[in-house]
């Protein structure tokens, strides 16, 4: 597998640090929210990282952090007059609810930083032992100058860096480019916790060296998250995490493009801002992720309405033909593929790799659901209700898509609701009228079906019938 590595700027060839265990870091949200259709992007896509990696036998052991305390937190609890820790508590079980509409996993951790402050003290204090940190007045600061490769991230040189730099009411850093470790307790509502520093909390980088270091280790083998944390907090990560360790942070850097909301920066001053809940009351959770994943996800994706429509309509397309695969497979035939079949079979292999392909060049989804679609094709011109086909054939053609699926995190709803029997008699009368050429009887109860909200498809092997909600 090749995977585009930030830090070098080129496709690497995947070489982890242990075979038998992938270690992947992904920033988490800040649970002061609900989280929007940006946060969705990198939820999604480094999902889909993980299931690829454990679909090629690799054991992923991925962790997602949760932000659960800073500035922002603090204000929103001080809105609503609740505490910090309440505050985070509801957003992380809705932020769950959230992913899981959107067919994201758990990670296999989920740590929060309020839960390791002891590691983030150990952290700091190494920066300072190593005289990276200073104390000033119980606010700890890392010297962002005395790492020498600082940039090395973001290819920004340092007097670029520094330019934009400054200082903020308050602060007493020696340089504007020195960013907080630990941030002294200023209100006595701020979440505070003793520390050598004395009362205070953890500053925003700093949690996620912590926590990547107790859980997985020094050095990690992927670090993901949306392009737009690669300055400055991933910068910031590799200076700390390095500086503490005397090593390599990551060996490989993964970062999704912007999303745009109709061709603009999505921003609450424009109106344009959308929750992943706010999505939901219109799509479902696997229109979003089909959606996501029908572009290279270095790329930057603009969502709409119109291009949501789209999804929706791709999306439809490959489970009809998924309802059609399975209407045929219940009657079709036990007997050996005939040579046309074994040459559609030997075709689907062929797609197989061809999606196997397209993930191993960097992830390439876009690729991947282009693949799918070829096998719909392929169905759709080589499997027919006109005659019994093979039922290998069909069988295979079923768990193919169902397999790519399972790795895209698609496509595994089935219809698994049965008639009632009013509605079977109805059918059979229908059947019998058709028989009898009695075509107004047979069209009277087609539409008595349809006020149920049951369309009837006739084929040369039956009837099909579908909800249509």
């Amino acid at each position: 597998m090749r995977i585009y590595n930030t830090l070098t700027r080129q496709k690497q060839e995947f070489v982890p640090i242990d075979k038998n265990e992938i270690k992947i870091y992904a920033c988490g949200p800040t649970v002061y929210n609900y989280i929007h259709i940006g946060n969705a992007r990198p939820l999604i896509i480094f999902d889909t990282l993980r299931r690829y990696m454990e679909y090629r036998g690799m054991n992923v052991k991925f962790v997602q952090n949760f932000t659960d305390v800073d500035d922002k937190m603090i204000n929103r609890a001080r809105e609503e007059k609740t505490t910090v820790k309440e505050l985070g508590d509801r957003f992380i079980a809705e932020y769950f609810s959230d992913a899981r509409a959107l067919g994201v996993h758990a990670a296999t951790i989920h740590p929060k930083a309020t839960e390791n402050i002891d590691a983030i003290i150990d952290v700091i204090k190494k920066l300072e032992d190593n005289g990276y940190a200073y104390n000033v007045d119980g606010d700890v600061y890392f010297a962002a100058k005395k790492f020498n490769e600082y940039g090395k991230l973001s290819k920004q040189p340092l007097e670029d860096l520094e330019a934009g730099a400054r200082i903020e009411v308050g602060e007493k850093k020696r340089d504007p480019m020195d960013f907080a470790l630990w941030k002294k307790q200023k209100e006595e509502d701020e979440p505070a916790w003793e520390s050598p520093w004395g009362m205070g909390r953890p500053g925003w980088h700093i949690e996620c060296s912590a926590m990547v270091n107790k859980y997985l280790g020094e050095t990690i083998d992927i670090h993901a998250g949306g392009q737009d944390l690669i300055f400055p907090h991933h910068e910031n990560e590799i200076a700390q995490s390095e500086c503490a360790n005397n090593k390599p942070f990551a060996n490989y850097w993964m970062h999704n493009g912007y999303i745009n909301v109709d061709n603009r920066k999505m921003s609450k001053s424009l109106g344009n801002f959308f929750t992943v809940r706010d999505v939901l009351k219109k799509y479902d959770g696997e229109t979003v992720r089909f959606f996501m994943l029908s572009a290279h996800y270095r790329n930057p994706i603009n969502f709409s309405d119109t291009l949501m429509e789209q999804a929706k309509s791709g999306l439809e397309r490959i489970y009809t033909c998924i309802d059609n695969l399975e209407f045929l497979l219940k009657n079709s035939d036990l007997r050996p593929l005939s040579s046309e079949e074994e040459e559609y079979v030997n075709r689907l292999n062929v797609l197989k790799q061809k999606f196997i392909d397209a993930m191993d060049d960097d992830l390439n989804t876009a690729d991947a659901i282009s693949v799918v679609f070829d096998i719909v094709y392929a169905s759709n011109t080589s499997l027919s209700a006109e005659n019994k086909n093979a039922r290998e054939a069909v069988e295979k053609t079923l768990e193919l898509i169902r397999e790519i699926g399972s790795v895209l995190g698609l496509f595994q709803k089935t219809n698994d609701r049965s008639l009632d029997a009013e509605v079977e008699a109805l059918i059979s009368e229908r059947a019998e009228a058709r028989n009898a050429k009695d075509w107004a009887r047979a069209d009277a109860i087609r539409d008595k079906l349809k006020e149920m909200n049951i369309e009837l498809k006739d084929t040369p092997m039956g009837v099909k019938w579908s909800y249509k909600e």
